[in-house]
């Protein structure tokens, strides 16, 4: 049984290969890591150096299919503290590429 089975029905944060943070509600997973989320959002931080004035985005989008090979991290979401956190005022660095080994 995959470790992912345990957060079925809960609040995941899922960061991709391309550095995305996407929030959503884990509802299914295959032996490859595809992940279906429900209630998906998307947060897009502006970076440390950005003007404080320029809030981020979060952008709804709902159901929302992830194939493995572009999940980097999954984690289970503490919604209290999630729910106390102004998202629009958090900055952060971009991530770095990944690279795949062969």
């Amino acid at each position: 049984m995959s470790q992912l089975s345990a957060y079925i029905d809960k609040t995941v944060t899922i960061i991709t290969a391309d550095g995305r943070t996407l929030v959503g509600t884990l509802l299914g997973h295959d032996q490859t890591t595809n992940l279906i989320l429900q209630n998906t959002q998307e947060r897009v931080f502006q970076q440390l150096n950005a003007d404080e004035t320029t809030p981020n985005e979060i952008i709804d989008h709902g159901l929302y299919l992830i194939r493995g090979d572009n999940v980097l991290l999954c984690g289970l979401v503490d919604e209290k503290m999630d729910g106390e956190i102004d998202w629009t005022k958090v900055r952060a660095q971009p991530f770095g590429t990944v690279k795949h080994a062969t």
